[in-house]
């Protein structure tokens, strides 16, 4: 897992060459005037979420995995924060293949992480997250998905 500012985004480039395409798209684009919707940018292998998710507490927000994906997740409008538990503390779980995704209910993160808008956090396959623990009842936020 990686928490830094927008701004340093460039300096993690050599940990995926798609990273660097990440970082040319927030350059071109303005994800505040973008509307909410999944924007391919290299087929399968980098594509854009915008979305709008409803904020949660700690207790309610659901700790998930990915096999194939990394994220690089990006609050737009207000502060989110992201429980974290590494994949070795989690138990066993069924992985939806179609989905890329692994969810384990009724867990409560190990650690909880703030990120501000203007800052992105990156969540590696080893990384459980729980992701929309806000104070606000709706959150936008930006969730480029990249192939590990």
């Amino acid at each position: 897992m990686i928490i830094d500012t927008l701004d340093n985004l460039g300096k993690y480039v050599a940990l995926n060459p798609l990273f660097a395409e990440v970082v040319e798209f927030l350059k071109k684009n303005n994800l505040e005037a973008m509307a909410d919707g999944k924007y391919p940018i290299k087929g399968q292998d980098l594509f854009l979420n915008l979305t709008t998710a409803q904020g949660k507490g700690p207790d309610e927000a659901v700790l998930e995995t990915h096999v194939k994906m990394i994220d690089i997740q990006i609050p737009i409008d207000g502060p989110e924060t992201y429980g974290y538990t590494p994949l070795e503390h989690l138990p066993e779980a069924g992985y939806d293949e179609e989905k890329d995704i692994t969810k384990y209910p009724g867990l409560m993160a190990e650690n909880f992480i703030d990120c501000q808008p203007g800052m992105f956090a990156v969540f590696f396959p080893q990384d459980g997250h729980a992701p929309c623990i806000s104070m606000f009842p709706q959150i936008r936020k930006a969730i480029f998905k990249i192939k590990a």
